[in-house]
């Protein structure tokens, strides 16, 4: 169970750690202009840049508090907000009528409760 958990905690850090790097680092008009980037176009610059630091935040909180044993309640924590970005994000997703993003944001969901989950249950840091 605890390897399962690294793999998904591992797995949602790469993605939130993709996903932050483009929404912090790529400009807006590009970032609209991807498949997937046209919610950018209704919000503004300060938001696209804050989510994509909460993503940057949330790559280290699924790995790096138990990797180096400092808060480690922070992981299952990071994955519960996971879960709330990925409802925000599906639901942004589902009023453009694009399914496919509801659907990997569904699995990313997933992911993120399974590893909320596993370490504030059976196979928790902290118990």
């Amino acid at each position: 169970m605890n390897l399962a958990l690294w793999i998904a905690a591992g797995l949602l850090a790469a993605v939130a750690l993709a996903g932050g790097v483009t929404k912090a680092f790529v400009p807006k008009e590009k970032l609209a202009a991807a498949h997937g980037g046209g919610w950018t176009g209704a919000v503004g610059v300060g938001f696209v840049k804050g989510l994509g630091v909460l993503e940057l935040l949330a790559a280290a909180g699924l790995i790096l508090p138990a990797t180096l044993g400092v808060a480690p309640v922070l992981v299952p924590v990071t994955a519960v907000c996971w879960v709330l970005l990925m409802v925000g994000a599906m639901i942004t997703h589902g009023r453009l009528g694009e399914t496919g993003l509801v659907a990997l944001n569904l699995v990313y969901l997933a992911i993120a409760a399974f590893v909320a989950w596993g370490r504030f249950g059976p196979d928790s840091f902290i118990g």
